[in-house]
């Protein structure tokens, strides 16, 4: 169930977004949905400052972006409210990235996996393309419960022929000044390297057309 605070903040969001990404885009382009958690929602810093944010300003008026992504938000909440979204926004192509809220808390994960495949399917079946993201949990949580968490993502892409982008990056953790200090979430100063990640991922993969920087 959302609650009546975060409907406020996920309608706040996709004004934003909206806003930046331009009404006026044209018959061809697609509507992109980025559905995540709080490492695409912009956690701990301003919405401008967010990688979702910096990508709807470098795709311009290309296509439209919508950003349904909500801080805390597990597996079963995405599992929950995706239909509803689907069927608001009609996207051509979903950027799935949820599933850390379930590694931090511990959930089991089969339950986790089997939301993201009913997420995948049900997008399918709603005409959208799905590219799947990647993450990963602390080393605190046991090598056997990370490999197993991060296992998960590569094989549900292999198994729906999904694009698949990792979000893990060990560069990222190892550089100061990268992460904030609850040691989770990416700062400011990284969400331009992310943005550059994801379009290059979206582009490589032929999702997009290439970007003119002009």
């Amino acid at each position: 169930m959302i609650t009546n605070s975060a409907k406020t903040k996920f309608t706040l969001y996709l004004m934003l977004i909206f806003s930046l990404s331009g009404i006026s885009a044209t018959a061809h382009a697609k509507r992109i949905l980025i559905y995540g958690d709080s490492l695409s929602a912009a956690y701990g810093m301003h919405l401008e400052e967010g990688w979702a944010h910096l990508l709807a300003q470098k795709l311009g008026d290309k296509h439209t972006l919508l950003n349904a992504s909500i801080s805390g938000d597990t597996s079963a909440a995405g599992l929950a409210r995706l239909p509803l979204t689907l069927e608001e926004f009609k996207p051509d192509l979903i950027i799935l990235e949820l599933g850390a809220n379930d590694g931090l808390l511990g959930l089991p994960v089969a339950t986790m996996r089997k939301n993201l495949e009913q997420m995948i399917q049900l997008s399918q079946a709603a005409g959208a393309d799905v590219a799947l993201v990647g993450i990963s949990v602390p080393p605190s949580y046991g090598p056997r419960y990370v490999d197993e968490f991060r296992a998960t993502y590569p094989a549900l892409a292999d198994k729906y022929a999904l694009p698949f982008i990792d979000f893990y990056r060990e560069d990222f953790i190892t550089t100061e000044g990268y992460i904030q200090e609850d040691g989770l979430h990416p700062t400011a100063v990284t969400q331009p390297l992310i943005r550059d990640i994801v379009l290059a991922f979206l582009t490589e993969n032929n999702l997009i057309e290439p970007i003119s920087e002009d």
